[in-house]
């Protein structure tokens, strides 16, 4: 049986706490299931359980990430009978450590990160990890406290460093909300016969391609990349990719797509190439789930791009 996990994320007074009490007093969400709250930091602002429109949440603290345990949640889960899941998440933790510790059948629903407008630059600045662990991740990002006339562009700006997919909400000081509609057109022709990818945008097609791939299904794309091979692979199959910065120099992650070579054709390890490939997308063990496959129709030896490592700035 699968149990849906509701992730409310973000630093000390982001308003989490506030936003979570709410929507338990709101009868449209909480008419009766039984829920299990964990709570994962002590916050200035205290829950009032008598407020919730039912009385049916069980709470638990969690005061330390190595407390995390698949054995904890599954024992809480049982004890309190909840079908769904709350989680008040530490902004200071790496959401991995939640998600490694969720019990089997606990499928995060929904992720939504808050920033308090007036201190989000600050933390951004100096826990830069931190906020883009938050970002990568989220499907709501929601900015509160926004004052008169803050530009919310550079807002909007980090947030799209990271993901494209999150929805961007601003909350004004006097509560006015407004969604972000910014559009930011992608710097390559998704629509051209063939998709030409500068190395300056890999960070940006890659993170494109991943988060909408129906889009990108039998597409043609040309790109430089950086081969991983391996004899474990299956036949005539080898990783094409680029180094990507996400925040730091800590934080450089080798990100391949799965490519499937014509018959005959090679490619060695650690060479680069200019690859032109049609995408698929299904299943590869590589990935574990399904995933964009590039079926290579054409693989050409290419000198290393001046910059090495993409981003996405």
């Amino acid at each position: 049986m699968e149990t849906p996990v509701y992730i409310f994320t973000g630093f000390l007074e982001s308003g989490k706490t506030t936003f979570i009490q709410d929507t338990l007093q709101d009868e449209r969400f909480n008419s009766g299931e039984k829920t299990l709250l964990l709570l994962c930091e002590e916050g200035e602002t205290e829950y009032d359980p008598s407020r919730f429109s039912g009385k049916n949440v069980t709470i638990k603290e969690i005061e330390d990430v190595d407390d995390l345990s698949e054995e904890l949640l599954a024992s809480w889960q049982k004890e309190s009978g909840a079908v769904r899941v709350m989680v008040e998440y530490n902004g200071m933790w790496q959401l991995q450590s939640f998600y490694d510790s969720m019990p089997e059948g606990w499928i995060p629903y929904q992720n939504m990160l808050f920033f308090a407008a007036p201190t989000f630059l600050n933390y951004n600045a100096n826990m830069r990890s931190l906020v883009v662990d938050k970002l990568k991740d989220c499907d709501v990002c929601i900015f509160n406290r926004v004052p008169d006339g803050f530009d919310t562009m550079q807002l909007h700006k980090i947030v799209r460093a990271i993901t494209r997919r999150s929805d961007i909400i601003y909350e004004s000081v006097n509560g006015k909300v407004t969604p972000d509609e910014i559009e930011d057109p992608l710097p390559f022709d998704v629509n051209a016969s063939s998709i030409e990818i500068a190395d300056r945008d890999y960070a940006l097609f890659y993170r494109d391609l991943t988060e909408e791939m129906k889009k990108y299904k039998g597409k043609t794309v040309k790109f430089k990349g950086l081969a991983a091979t391996d004899g474990k692979f299956p036949a005539c199959t080898c990783v094409i990719g680029r180094h990507i910065m996400t925040c730091c120099a800590a934080d450089i992650t080798y990100c391949g797509l799965v490519s499937k070579l014509p018959e005959g054709v090679k490619a060695k390890n650690g060479e680069w190439y200019t690859v032109t490939a049609v995408i698929d997308v299904k299943f590869s063990r590589l990935y574990g789930k399904i995933g964009p496959i590039f079926n290579v129709t054409a693989l050409e030896p290419a000198e290393a791009p001046e910059e090495q490592v993409a981003t996405f700035y």
